[in-house]
């Protein structure tokens, strides 16, 4: 990839994960490195607000077996979820354990409250709703309380109750905070949104990420939705088929990804044709920033 050096082109380049085989395509998943830990993660994976919030025996609950089994066919990994999200970690737990699924999947969610006893309490449940004894990434949410929140995640990391940590939030009107807390304490992860019609991350928040040597994990990939409402009726540019992209959603997430600090991008979505689809954007080739200001018509959305 041109207009890429060093440690990052290097994070671009990875090697693929043996994981990251995928039977929706030859082409495997590409995956990132964890810059923490130099584990692999696929660069597309699932995110669970709205669409895991599902009554048991519900039209929607019944078709999130298949979304799962969406992702991991196509050598996903990483789900996301939250307290905040209703059911979500319920079902999540529920879904992985009657699938047998648990060790297929890179389990994210998010401390989200104030007070460490109250923390304690809220991540000690988000355990029993995800029916695992460790949580591979533990976030904290929007910032609430994160000093207190950040001491008892570093107990629970050395204990080995979880595996990284993370910070998060979802509007760019929260970066001035983030950032200065990003630059104050040491994160494994942050997460945040980026998109094509939200890209404030892009200036500050990714090039710090990559400095300070954080994984990225990017919500919102289709700016809430907006994005793909706003292009469903537009034909796919001439010169999408040469990056593999055969929708538009494919298209927003290569976008992305194009940023080499982004570690995964987490589309939501309660559908498995639509995980399906999301997936294959993280196959084949994934153009440089350069290849995008050629390419300019595509941000007058």
């Amino acid at each position: 990839m041109t207009g890429v050096s060093g440690p990052l082109r290097a994070q671009v380049a990875a090697p693929l994960a043996p994981e990251s085989r995928t039977k929706l395509s030859t082409t495997p998943m590409l995956s990132r490195r964890i810059p923490a830990s130099g584990e692999a993660l696929p660069v597309i994976g699932l995110g669970t607000w709205q669409g895991f919030d599902a009554a048991p025996g519900s039209d929607e609950y019944c078709r999130l077996p298949a979304v799962l089994q969406a992702l991991f066919d196509a050598g996903g990994s990483v789900i996301d979820s939250s307290p905040m999200y209703g059911r979500a970690e319920a079902v999540t737990g529920e879904l992985l354990a009657a699938a047998g699924s648990r060790a297929k999947a890179f389990v994210a969610t998010k401390v989200w409250i104030r007070g460490r006893a109250e923390g304690l309490r809220q991540m000690n449940e988000s355990l029993r709703l995800l029916q695992t004894e460790r949580i591979d990434l533990m976030q904290i949410h929007n910032l609430v309380d994160w000093r207190t929140q950040l001491a008892t995640l570093r107990d629970w990391k050395a204990a080995g109750r979880i595996r990284y940590l993370g910070i998060t939030h979802y509007t760019a009107a929260a970066y001035g905070e983030l950032e200065a807390v990003i630059r104050a304490e040491r994160f494994d992860f942050v997460q945040l949104n980026y998109s094509l019609d939200e890209r404030d991350a892009e200036r500050r928040i990714l090039p710090l990420a990559a400095e300070r040597g954080m994984a990225v994990l990017i919500n919102r990939p289709f700016g809430g939705g907006g994005l793909l409402r706003r292009l469903r009726d537009r034909p796919l540019p001439p010169w999408a088929g040469a990056l593999g992209a055969t929708s538009w959603a494919q298209l927003l997430l290569k976008f992305v990804l194009s940023q080499p600090a982004v570690t995964c991008a987490i589309p939501g979505t309660s559908r498995p044709e639509h995980m399906a689809d999301n997936a294959r954007a993280g196959a084949g080739h994934v153009p440089d920033a350069a290849f995008w200001r050629r390419h300019a018509e595509l941000f007058s959305v």
